[in-house]
């Protein structure tokens, strides 16, 4: 009798890590018909995968607890859904012992770690080939590992039939007349380059001046000290990650800088234009959004030579040869 595969992809992790794993439960399906596909991810990142029809199952790494006690309950609460094969995107001592204890015959990981060596743990690596580029297509080298294949890398994040009819009415409130609606994401929670908040008011002055857009700040809460003019909307504010999805689902396009909000607008098939970091560890090809209509602006050539902090999350663009509102306007004019 064929073995029926049942995978649990563990990305425990953050929102963009998240939106960039969700193709590998659509190839899995089509790798191996009938198998069963589950995720394990933290609570706040759950509502990514609310609605995959790809997913059967979606379990939460925060209901664990933590230390000793975690490895035991979950490895035994594993146990119970008999997996043949997990996929950890993310190296995790705790889970890697409790993949052991559920009984999970096939492990892949992505480091070589003390722990992977001891629970038979079989390590993907990039190398220093770049012939997996994005972040979105090394995901899917776990799918080829467990011996399936690969057809499409583009991130989804799936609504229910009446969630769209709400990002409709979401549309038609914020742009009644038909209006282009563009987001703009202020914040990046420090996990990339980002201009200042300044700079991101001016771009807002200059948007709104264009009668055919309609400008949202997609943010959840501004930075402090920053206020915004009285006729820009923020629907985000309050709103919990799936009703946030909604508002993403409903824009023409969204500026940010390389974050998290970017993957979920790009999942959900808006037009992102993106403010990126020239260095190799921070680059468009490895950390653009997939799927989706996407641009990105960088600094001028010279810039990282002459202006960068040493920290790519320390750099604000600021400068000669940098990243402005002037200059993002043009991108989107052109």
């Amino acid at each position: 009798m064929k073995e029926k595969r049942k995978f649990l992809i563990a990305r425990i992790d953050r929102i963009g890590d998240t939106v960039l794993a969700t193709p590998i439960p659509r190839e899995l399906k089509r790798s191996f018909p009938g198998c069963e596909v589950s995720v394990l991810v933290r609570s706040y990142t759950r509502d990514i995968f609310v609605g995959n029809p790809h997913v059967d199952n979606i379990l939460v790494w925060d209901d664990f607890g933590r230390g000793l006690k975690k490895i035991m309950y979950l490895g035994h609460f594993l146990r119970g859904y008999r997996f043949t094969d997990i996929f950890m995107l993310l190296p995790n001592e705790t889970l890697a012992y409790a993949s052991v204890i559920a009984g999970i015959k096939r492990k892949f990981g992505t480091s070589r770690k003390p722990y992977h060596i001891l629970t038979g743990t079989s390590t993907l690596t990039r190398g220093e080939d770049a012939s997996v580029n994005s972040e979105a297509a090394w995901c899917l080298e776990f799918v080829k590992a467990a011996g399936g294949s690969v057809t499409d890398d583009s991130t989804e994040i799936h609504l229910f039939e009446d969630e769209k009819k709400s990002v409709k009415g979401i549309r038609e409130s914020l742009a009644p007349n038909g209006e282009k609606i563009i987001g703009v994401h202020i914040t990046s929670g420090g996990s990339a380059p980002n201009m200042p908040p300044n700079e991101y008011l001016k771009l807002i002055t200059l948007l709104s001046d264009k009668n055919d857009c309609k400008i949202v700040v997609t943010d959840n809460n501004l930075p402090d000290g920053v206020t915004l003019p009285d006729t820009i909307q923020m629907p985000n504010k309050g709103k919990n990650l799936r009703e946030a999805i909604l508002n993403f689902a409903a824009l023409d396009l969204l500026i940010s800088s390389s974050t998290g909000t970017m993957h979920i607008a790009a999942a959900l098939k808006a037009e992102t234009l993106s403010l990126f970091c020239p260095l190799p560890a921070c680059t468009p090809s490895l950390w653009g959004p997939v799927g989706n209509q996407a641009r990105f602006i960088l600094p001028e050539p010279n810039y990282c030579q002459t202006r960068c902090p040493g920290d790519p999350k320390k750099c604000d663009f600021s400068g000669p040869g940098g990243i402005d509102s002037s200059k993002i306007l043009n991108k989107i004019l052109n």
